[in-house]
């Protein structure tokens, strides 16, 4: 029963995961663009929600881009330049620091939501799910830091990234790289893979946009001419963008 429910959760949950990813944001945006926007609640109280909201994103940002490169580049990559237990190490310093200010600035914002009563009364049920859910993830991650320093040659984090790499490219024996791996490292990749699992349904789906705005950014400039209109001696004579 352990083994089939292994093979369902870290061999074929990640693609339903992934699937409802790409395919739910695409429809959500095809039908529903006026809901694409990520519902701030500033205009009823900024207060907090400042220091909150940057603390939260700068650790967020940080630790996605961080998971990102470490789990999916290839050891064989980096290995000439830094050892797999160098590696574990700088991953544990940064990310416990990210990791912190996400907890806190993730804390604040759920205090915030649940304590104010005009922002209460204009949430919605998946905006206090999505704060508990990354409350819970944030607060697994940072539970990995000392079970981590209990063998820092790296060997755990290289199965965690073969097992990424394995799923993102389609080979087989993925499930095994988890083999020994403790409840807490199982618990945190669950999570992160519900993250994407329910991200078309939230407020999350603003993420897009953001990386859209790169786009926007290497756009080139929008070329506007004047022209002159044939207006009689001695008027003024307006201009007009093309």
């Amino acid at each position: 029963m352990t083994a089939w429910l292994d093979h369902f959760l870290f061999g074929l949950y990640p693609y339903i995961c992934l699937a409802v990813f790409f395919i739910g944001s695409w429809i959500r945006f095809d039908r529903d663009q006026y809901t694409w926007k990520s519902d701030s609640s500033q205009l009823l109280r900024a207060g907090s929600l400042r220091w909150a909201n940057n603390l939260f994103h700068i650790g967020v940002l940080f630790l996605f881009f961080g998971h990102f490169v470490g789990m999916l580049t290839p050891h064989a990559l980096y290995e000439p330049f830094i050892s797999s237990g160098n590696k574990q190490l700088l991953a544990m310093v940064s990310g416990g620091v990210a990791g912190l200010l996400a907890f806190v600035g993730v804390s604040l914002l759920l205090h915030r939501r649940l304590t104010d009563a005009r922002i209460r009364a204009t949430s919605k049920t998946s905006d206090i799910v999505l704060l508990w859910i990354f409350w819970v993830q944030l607060a697994l991650g940072l539970a990995t830091i000392p079970l981590s320093a209990q063998h820092l040659d790296g060997s755990v984090m290289m199965r965690l990234a073969e097992w990424g790499q394995r799923i993102v490219t389609l080979r087989g024996g993925a499930v095994e790289m988890l083999a020994g791996t403790g409840p807490i490292f199982k618990a945190h990749l669950f999570l992160g893979m519900t993250v994407f699992l329910i991200f078309p349904f939230t407020r999350l789906v603003h993420v897009w946009s953001g990386f859209g705005t790169l786009a926007y950014v290497l756009r080139p400039y929008q070329l506007v001419r004047a022209r002159r209109l044939n207006v009689p001696a001695g008027q003024n004579q307006p201009r007009r963008s093309l």
